[in-house]
């Protein structure tokens, strides 16, 4: 049961958060727009309804009353359309609904922690309450005069339907639940419910439910009533108001008719038969009756639509993460078990005539295996749409805070990326669009006109798939970086050398140190140096690099370069000695042969080579790992040009083995007690003979420790 109540919980967060995104999406779209369509408005009574029915079903009773109320405030606009809110207070709907959207995250994160939900609502729910009943007043009051107007017209009308008449003698008396609140609403939102499914035309009393609050009072006391002209018609209302959260139970009513129609209808003393309350059971089907060719066609349409709908929803599942992390890893055994056998040291020698249908069968078993690793590598991979979209939300409250005025940009926003490192990248991603709205976007309108610009700043946030990475920018048109503030700052914090002569490229580099900050006051939004330096160290928890570039005046731009997937990846493996090693393919930039004449020795007994006009340090594993090496001499061997988002370097080995698709393993954790992490091995996979190669952390290995070598 336990296991069952964990599920059925993380369904609900997971529904829950989906809604809220959505709603989000809806709700920042409708204030650019400064309305909301009647699409949009239905979908937001959807998003509420089932907001509060989850949140009842889990019985968080808090989330349920917002939802409740919300559901209640779109039913009024759904039923009167945008109208009833006046323009004047479209801000304030929009205020409202954001609110509602900051609240659930609020307490739905309680819940991811396992907090209590807070019970002080009453300030929110007055404030929800004050709106309804603000626009509630308007409408109504416009409502009265339309009516004043038209009083004598509809004066007979009104006198004859107030009651069961020949032709709709099949009555049914509806009750609400105590104390639901807003009777005439919820009565007037079953009167409708059952419009949408009945066939034939019915009439109900009270009439003018939706426009006068006054009637809640007797409708809480006594229900209201609707009217049928067939029993058939009254059971497929019962089917709808059974299936209301609202209603407390329902009669059947069948009235005699009066006798003579046109003389006033006088009030029954009681129902000539009334029921007992019904049980909610299935209704017969209602008799086929003919329809339009038009409405016929409609209908089917419709239908169609549901079915295909159905379909579609039927067509998804849900998969718990860990189940997927457990089938990554067996396709990771089989790609290499499948490697170990094709190469297995035991062919070796065979005539190659004797292996033909061994090759044949090997080369299928590659091709499946292939399709395998594609497979199970796709269920994993969510487009970067959802973390993208959040960003939204930022640019629109920290515009309003700082008084800026900029707009988001999103291209590109269907590459998928794997699940893990989507969530590693939200973080990041949004530190960045915060330093672009806080420090890129100019507080000043006139500043961009003077320069040029348009008084809107803009942020692009654009993502593409290379095929073995995913790029992801972040550009602003902002004010751009002052270098030279910069490296002042770094200089006085201690963490650059006046002396040295540093590149742009080094420079911006100092913005991601922890504890860097250009802001001289702290602020809700940064000073406190922490921002950049979590945007590195998360990238480069997933093998990604960060790269800055910036001109002043002109805007910032950040480049994240992401692999599309932690457990498979391309590298190549090169060989010192005995050992192979893999280097990521994506921080290799070249592979070149030099001589000693073009080493460069320092006076701290370190190498340099220049390549591209650039010198750059020469790290020599064999060194590094205290390895006997095959190629003693620097002509014997091979230099590795490799980059990080701030390092370049060449590393010297014995010599290239070929680009290989490899499996990352993580090292055993009793290897931590070693300094395994500060040796600049981030893993190790198994190739295809059996043999072991150790991954190259090539972002530490340039200050790796090489006392490693000792051990």
């Amino acid at each position: 049961m336990e296991n069952n109540s964990d599920s059925v919980l993380e369904m609900y967060l997971y529904e829950t958060n989906t809604l809220l995104e959505q709603l989000d999406n809806i709700m920042l779209s409708a204030e650019q727009a400064d309305t909301l369509s009647e699409d949009d408005v239905n979908e937001i009574f959807r998003i509420m309804h089932t907001l509060k029915g989850s949140a009842a079903m889990m019985e968080f009773e808090p989330l349920m009353t917002i939802a409740h109320r919300i559901e209640d405030l779109f039913y009024l606009i759904r039923e009167k359309t945008m109208e009833i809110v006046p323009e004047q207070d479209r801000p304030q709907l929009f205020d409202l609904l954001f609110k509602s959207i900051d609240y659930f995250r609020s307490e739905v994160s309680k819940i991811e922690n396992g907090e209590p939900l807070s019970n002080n609502i009453d300030n929110f729910l007055n404030t929800i309450n004050m709106f309804i009943d603000k626009i509630n007043g308007e409408a109504a009051e416009a409502q009265a005069q339309t009516q004043e107007q038209a009083q004598p017209a509809q004066a007979a009308p009104a006198a004859e339907n107030s009651h069961a008449d020949a032709d709709h003698r099949y009555s049914l008396r509806v009750f609400l639940d105590e104390g639901c609140g807003m009777e005439n609403l919820r009565a007037f939102m079953a009167v409708s419910d059952v419009k949408d499914q009945c066939m034939q035309e019915f009439t109900y009393e009270p009439e003018n439910l939706e426009n006068d609050p006054s009637l809640s009072e007797s409708i809480a006391e006594n229900g209201f009533v609707m009217h049928f002209s067939s029993d058939n018609d009254r059971k497929q209302a019962i089917q709808v108001v059974s299936g209301l959260g609202f209603v407390k139970n329902f009669q059947e009513i069948d009235e005699e008719p009066v006798a003579q129609p046109a003389a006033p209808a006088e009030p029954a003393s009681e129902p000539a038969k009334a029921a007992e309350p019904a049980k909610h059971e299935a209704a017969p089907a209602p008799k086929k009756k003919a329809e339009p060719a038009a409405e016929s066609t409609k209908t089917e349409t419709s239908n169609a639509q549901n079915q295909a709908h159905h379909q579609i929803k039927q067509s998804l599942i849900s998969v718990n993460l860990s189940k997927l992390d457990q089938l990554m890893a067996v396709v990771g055994e089989i790609v290499i078990t499948e490697a170990m056998v094709t190469a297995s040291p035991d062919l070796k020698g065979i005539d190659a005539a004797k292996l033909d249908n061994f090759n044949k069968s090997a080369r299928q078993l590659r091709k499946l295996t292939d399709e395998l690793q594609d497979i199970s590598m796709s269920l994993r991979m969510v487009p970067v749409s959802g973390t993208f979209q959040k960003m939204r939300r930022i640019v629109r409250d920290m515009g309003q805070k700082l008084g800026r005025r900029a707009k988001l940009t999103i291209i590109g926003e269907d590459t998928e990326i794997d699940k893990t490192i989507v969530d590693a990248i939200s973080d990041p991603i949004m530190h960045i669009v915060r330093n672009s709205m806080d420090h890129g976007i100019e507080p000043d309108e006139q500043t961009r006109i003077a320069a040029g610009k348009n008084p809107e700043g803009e942020i692009i946030l654009s993502a593409q798939n290379t095929g073995s990475e995913v790029i992801i920018r972040i550009e602003d048109d902002g004010a751009g970086v002052d270098s030279d503030a910069v490296l002042r700052k770094a200089i006085k914090q201690g963490i650059a050398n006046p002396d040295t002569d540093y590149s742009q490229r080094e420079i911006l580099n100092f913005l991601m140190m922890p504890g860097f900050s250009t802001n001289t006051e702290v602020t809700e939004f940064s000073g406190r140096g922490v921002g950049m330096d979590v945007v590195k160290k998360n990238i480069e928890s997933v093998g990604g690099i960060v790269l800055m570039s910036s001109e002043f005046g002109k805007g910032t731009c950040t480049t994240l370069k992401i692999p599309l997937t932690t457990a498979i990846m391309d590298g190549m493996e090169v060989s010192v000695g005995d050992s192979i090693f893999t280097i990521p393919l994506q921080n290799i930039r070249q592979s070149f042969n030099a001589s000693e004449a073009e080493i460069i020795h320092d006076a701290m007994q370190g190498e340099m080579i220049s390549k591209m006009d650039n010198f750059y340090p020469v790290v020599r594993l064999h060194e590094l790992y205290g390895l006997q090496p095959k190629a003693s001499k620097t002509d014997d061997g091979i230099f590795v040009w490799v980059e990080t988002s701030e390092n370049s370097y060449c590393l010297f080995v014995d010599e290239l083995l070929g680009e290989q698709q490899v499996v990352i393993k993580p090292l055993p954790t009793y290897l931590n007690s070693f300094g395994i992490k500060e040796a600049g091995i981030v893993g190790c996979t198994i190739l295809g003979d059996g043999n072991i190669s150790l991954i190259l952390d090539v972002a530490s290995l340039l200050t790796s420790n090489t006392g490693f070598a000792g051990y």
